[in-house]
């Protein structure tokens, strides 16, 4: 599962990849660095403490996203 997401903050979209498959979870920030977690639900609690739906150019999209990993936790 992977999303892309268009920040306010920069040119570049934030990335939120997940692979179960591979044991990857990790996010790309629109300054190009990054994140890196050993669980699903490491990674979505960094998000919701870390990321609010005003941080993006579509707030529906970041909630659509977060429904998607609501299965994570």
């Amino acid at each position: 599962m992977e999303f892309s997401l268009c920040s306010l903050d920069g040119a570049m979209p934030v990335e939120i990849t997940v692979d179960e498959d591979n044991g990857r979870y990790m996010i790309r920030k629109s300054d190009s660095s990054g994140e890196f977690f050993n669980t699903p639900v490491e990674m979505v609690e960094w998000i919701r403490a870390n990321f609010t739906p005003d941080d993006f150019c579509s707030p529906a999209e970041f909630k659509e996203m977060m429904e998607s990993l609501s299965q994570f936790g």
